[in-house]
Parts: structure tokens; C-alpha cells; sequence
């Protein structure tokens, strides 16, 4: 059985300028097909524009408000939305909020930084 606890979580910054917390990743566990974070933007923050070759990836907001973008559509995002990202599709979310925009992310096949791509 693995089970982390959140205060366990060391936050550190992603290649698209998220603050994120591994809960179970590569990094901490021994996950095979998916991975889970959370990840958190400063009021006015948002990700650089990116893709993922090999991932698709879930978004679940849990505080705060946001726009999220996906190949050029745009979408006001709140707390209990849940945003695909579909592998390949360009994407951003900005916090346009005043507070804190905290949300999970799922990767599967697990998230890395060597599939994380820029314009």
C-alpha cells in the first residue's frame, strides 16, 4: 500500500511556471501509469503555453477562478470544474482571480518535464 500525506509534499516550480506538489509520481512512488499533483498559481499568475507528446493530462480546480485555454479555445474555469487536455493540445490556464487558483493535475502516462514542450 502507498499512501503519502500531503504535508509530505515538497513544492516545487514546473518547466511551465506552476508551484506543484508530487502527491504520487514517479518522484515519490512506484507509479506505473498515471500520475497526481496539485498545483497552484498566484492571483494574476498563469502556465507558459505547452503541449505534451506522450500525456494526456486532467485538470480538477479546487480554489479560485481561471481562464483556460486548449488549441485556441478559451473557458472561464471555477472550483468543481474538470478540464481534459487532450494529448498534443496546446494549453494554458490563467488565474484571474484575486486569490490563490489551486487545482489536481493528472498526467497519464505520468507527468516529466521531458514531455513538457514551448513554442
Amino acid at each position: 500500500m502507498e499512501v503519502r500525506a500531503y504535508g509530505e509534499a515538497v513544492p516545487f516550480v514546473t518547466t511551465d511556471g506552476s508551484t506543484i506538489k508530487s502527491l504520487l509520481d514517479l518522484s515519490v512512488a512506484p507509479v506505473a501509469n498515471h500520475s497526481l499533483a496539485e498545483a497552484t498559481l498566484p492571483a494574476a499568475g498563469q502556465t507558459e503555453r505547452h503541449h505534451h507528446k506522450v500525456s494526456e493530462e486532467m485538470y480538477y480546480l479546487l480554489e479560485g477562478q481561471g481562464r483556460m485555454e486548449i488549441d485556441g479555445v478559451e473557458r472561464d474555469v471555477a472550483v468543481g470544474d474538470a478540464v481534459l487536455i487532450p494529448v498534443g493540445t496546446w494549453h494554458q490556464i490563467t488565474n484571474t482571480g484575486s486569490a490563490d487558483l489551486r487545482f489536481l493535475c493528472t498526467c497519464a502516462p505520468p507527468w516529466s518535464a521531458e514531455d513538457t514542450y514551448f513554442a
